[in-house]
């Protein structure tokens, strides 16, 4: 596919999933009523936009691009098209934050920030034990990740065991990935941005490290700092993500494998249009979670797996076919 024209259609296709994210609810709009809830500052369609669906869609957005642009980077970390954000057990400790928050009764905003220091010290564990002066493979790296996110399944296990019944509900819901409640500062899109002109800046690294280290090494890249930002960039996008919205599965996996398979592996195309198509297939699995039985809520993440699991063995199929 022209580079060109698939970027154009990423960006329509994103565009048409916030009208749908805006549009469609528990109390849909047509085009005109969505048009005169956006233009007009009074109304019931006012609020409905501009209260609850736009926050919740620009939530959404941002946080399946973090996550496509994580799974990107940590793709070419590993030099594993199938690796994903929570590869290395960042969803882990972020899960043990929030838990612990969660049945200490605190508000959104703290069990967010709990998220993230979670997530923050899973970071400094695998990167500590990983990390030697003789060795930083991508082996080490991966077991590393693998043996410390069972660590923290068995927290999680353990936390979800002692706490008490009515609290159960909201974390698993956390666990599932949700955006309910999910608030955004602005920040968010300011750190999106920043991670995402530093991705593109080391686009012709990425290029060539993708080839293989010892190309990019003859080629002038230093490969064990260029990993080094690769691991922490990868793990901060999925930090931010996850403390917003919890685990959400797939979108950081099947965004950049969609793209590889259709335009190539040119990580100067590849970085925005992941991040347009996470963010796209973030907005329309939300909305799906929205409307589909309302006006029950059900957890994105949910979604995301329903729909990423037959799209991915597909596309595993058709490959090898």
């Amino acid at each position: 596919m022209n580079k060109t024209l698939a970027i154009l259609l990423l960006g329509l296709t994103c565009l048409a999933s916030f009208l749908l994210a805006v549009g469609l609810g528990s109390v849909s709009m047509s085009l005109n009523e969505l048009w005169t809830g956006l233009i007009n500052e009074q109304g019931l369609n006012h609020s409905l936009i501009y209260d609850l669906r736009l926050p919740r869609a620009l939530a959404a957005f941002a946080c399946g691009a973090m996550l496509a642009l994580a799974g990107l980077l940590m793709q070419a970390l590993l030099r594993n098209p199938l690796a994903d954000p929570y590869i290395l057990g960042v969803s882990g400790g972020a899960a043990c934050g929030a838990l612990l928050a969660i049945s200490a009764g605190l508000g959104i905003l703290l069990t967010q920030v709990a998220a993230f220091s979670g997530a923050l010290l899973s970071i400094l564990l695998v990167f500590t034990l990983a990390h030697s002066h003789t060795s930083w493979t991508s082996s080490r790296l991966l077991l590393t990740g693998v043996v410390l996110a069972a660590g923290w399944n068995a927290a999680i296990s353990f936390i979800l065991t002692i706490s008490p019944g009515q609290q159960i509900h909201g974390m698993l819901f956390w666990l599932m990935g949700d955006l309910g409640h999910t608030e955004l500062a602005g920040w968010e899109f300011i750190f999106l941005l920043a991670m995402t002109v530093i991705s593109f800046l080391f686009s012709r690294p990425l290029n060539m490290i993708s080839r293989g280290e010892m190309q990019a090494a003859a080629l002038g890249v230093n490969t064990r700092q260029f990993r080094l930002i690769l691991f922490f960039a990868a793990s901060l996008l999925t930090a931010v993500a996850i403390s917003l919205a919890g685990s959400i599965g797939f979108i950081g996996l099947m965004a950049p494998h969609i793209l590889r398979l259709m335009i190539g592996s040119d990580h100067r195309i590849l970085i925005p249009a992941s991040i347009l198509l996470g963010g796209s297939l973030l907005l329309l699995a939300d909305t799906l979670a929205r409307t589909l039985l309302a006006p029950t809520q059900l957890p994105v993440g949910i979604l995301t797996a329903m729909l990423g699991v037959p799209t991915f063995l597909y596309l595993l199929y058709r490959k090898s076919s």
